[in-house]
Formats: structure tokens, sequence, C-alpha cells
């Protein structure tokens, strides 16, 4: 065992530059990824648009990663080397525990932004910045609070569960050990291989990419097609399991990425085109223009016109033009009710019993 240990040992302590370099720009990569994901959510306030179960299967997919990197016997021996080679070897050796500890603390700061900007059920209804193929797109149903609880508990428990275990095991029953972590190796290659089909499912509903952030998918779909080329120098051919389950993620995220590029364009051709209509037909001409005078255009002036048509009071702006409020749905939807109104009280009404017509 101390020959074995020895002999690892002399390995670490002359690293490959390439492999070295490469790990290197993949950690940097995996936090680079995660920062436009976490600076969208921020900034929009929100976590809408991120599938719950994406997040609950990403979420448990890292923890057992992690789980698997640290209870390794191999990763324990490399931290156990740390004491005979030098700092640089000892960095570089643990480079890979670095990659999977980084991912998982980014992804566990995208479960803690997730819960705290959960969007509530009203919010989705209220939100101004839905795209126009998104509010003609089939019913998506609203979060619901319990969603997020599901999230928090099992992402809880899971959490304290793998990381008691993996300390009892670590401390009591060391020659366990590696058992466990091919345990939980297979779980995470499992949940991280189906992580994004509920994902892709709920974006293309949604037909929108809301909190979803597309210069993330940019970074990581590349990053996970380099990340199994990165193993498979390591592992080779016959360590297929290990790699293989990266470029099934890869594939995944691609067509969540290609969805939410064409999603993300509709979406500004869309608010393109409603500033285009709102500049075009946000101002109608004065009343003058349609009923008569201005000058007749007063308080004394019938509501109903003599073509049938309701008129609306309106104040005129500076330069003589009438402004039509058409960005919200709620004061269009009461200004319809009423004109119907109108017009059932006007066609009920005989016309020499009409205050608006005598004279």
């Amino acid at each position: 065992m101390a020959s074995t240990s020895s002999s690892r040992c002399d390995h670490l302590a002359h690293p490959s530059p390439l492999t070295t370099a490469l790990a290197a720009v993949l950690l940097f990569g995996i936090l680079l990824s995660y920062l436009p994901q976490h600076l969208k959510i921020l900034s929009r306030r929100s976590s809408e648009g991120l599938s719950p179960w994406w997040v609950l299967l990403g979420a448990l997919s890292s923890i057992a990663a992690l789980g698997n990197i640290l209870t390794l016997p191999t990763s324990r021996e490399d931290v156990a080397c740390c004491k005979q080679i030098g700092k640089g070897e000892c960095a570089a050796a643990l480079l890979g525990v670095a990659q999977i500890g980084c991912q998982w603390g980014c992804f566990m700061f995208i479960v803690m932004l997730f819960l705290i900007y959960f969007p509530h059920p009203t919010s989705t209804t209220a939100d101004l910045t839905s795209s126009v193929s998104s509010l003609t797109s089939p019913a998506t149903p609203p979060p619901k609070r319990r969603d997020a609880v599901i999230v928090a508990v099992t992402t809880t428990l899971a959490l304290l569960t793998i990381g008691a275990t993996s300390l009892v095991l670590v401390a009591a029953y060391p020659h366990h050990t590696q058992t466990w972590a091919n345990l939980l190796g297979v779980i995470a290659g499992l949940l991280s291989a189906v992580q994004y089909v509920p994902q892709i499912w709920y974006t293309w509903h949604l037909r929108d990419v809301k909190s979803l952030s597309v210069i993330t998918m940019l970074i990581q779909v590349p990053g996970a097609f380099l990340f199994a080329f990165s193993l498979w120098q390591r592992v080779g051919w016959e360590g297929w399991s290990t790699w293989a389950v990266y470029i099934v993620t890869g594939f995944l995220q691609g067509i969540l990425l290609v969805m939410a590029i064409v999603y993300y364009v509709q979406h500004r051709q869309a608010e393109k085109e409603n500033q285009r209509r709102l500049d075009e037909n946000g101002y109608i001409a004065g009343v003058d223009d349609v009923d008569g005078g201005a000058e007749d255009a007063d308080e004394r002036t019938g509501l109903l016109s003599r073509n049938g048509t309701v008129r609306r009071k309106s104040k005129p702006t500076n330069n003589g033009r009438i402004a039509i409020n058409g960005g919200s749905g709620r004061m269009q939807r009461e200004s319809n009710a009423r004109d119907r109104q109108l017009s059932m009280l006007y066609a009920a009404t005989p016309p020499e019993h009409d205050s608006d017509r005598s004279q």
C-alpha cells in the first residue's frame, strides 16, 4: 500500500503540462460559464423560465458528483501526496477536485437564486417583457410554490444524507468508499444525462428564454465536449462510462441552446415590431379629423357620434394629437366594457329623448 502511494506521489510530482493547462482552463471556464446565469437572475429579480425539475436534477447531480470525487480513494491519496510534493504539483493534482467543487458551488448558487426569486403565480401575467410568441403559445402551467418547496427540501435532504454517509464511510469503513463512490458516480451521470430534458420541454412550451442565460449555454456546450475530451485523455476508451455522459449532456444542452437562440431572436423581433406599431398607431389625429371640428369636442359633445362609434375623452398633447394607451391590457378591457355599456344605453334611448342629439 505504501509503495503504491509512493509511486502515485512520484507520478503527481511530474504533471503533464498539457493536461494541467487543460484542467486549469476548464476550471476557469466552469466559473465563467455560470456567472451570466447568476447575473441574469439577479438583474431580472426573477427565476421565471427555469424549470424546477432542471434545477432539482442539476442540484442532485452536482451533490452526487461532489460526494463521488471526495470519497474516491485516489482523491484521498492525492491529498495525502501533497505533503510530499511541491505546492504547484499539489495544485495541479487537485484540479479535478476543484472542477467538481466549483461546479457544485455555482449550481448551488443557482438553486438559492431560484428559491429567493421564485416567481409568484400572478407575475407571469403581469410580466410586460413577455414576447408575443409566449402569449400565443400553448398554455404553460403557472409556477407553483409547491415546486419550490420540493426543490428546497429534496436538495437539503440529499446534501445531508450524502454528506453524512460519506463522512461515516471515510472515518469508519474506508475500504468501502470505492463502492460508495462508484454508486454516487453512476447516480450523478444518470441525473446529468437527463437533466436538460425537462428544461427543453419547459422552454418549448414557454416559447421564451425568460431568466435562462443564452451566454451560459454558449460557453457550456463546447465546454461539455472539451471536458469529455479531458476525461478521455485520462481514462481512454475503456473508461467510456466516465466521459460518455458529458457527450450526451453536451448534445441535449446544444438542443436547448438552439431553441433559446430562436426564441430570443423572435422575442427581440416582436419587441421591435410592437415598438414600431406603437410609434405608428400610438397617436391618432385630433377629434376635428374624426368627428368634426375640435371646438365641438368639449364636455358637451355626445359620447356617441353620428356613425354609431363611441367617442372617448382624451387629453390632447402639446402637438394637438391624442394619445392612445396601448400598454395596459387591463385598461383596454375596462374601456371596451364601458364602450359596450354606452352602446347598449344609446341603443335603448329614443332619439327624441337623447340630450346629445337635441338642438
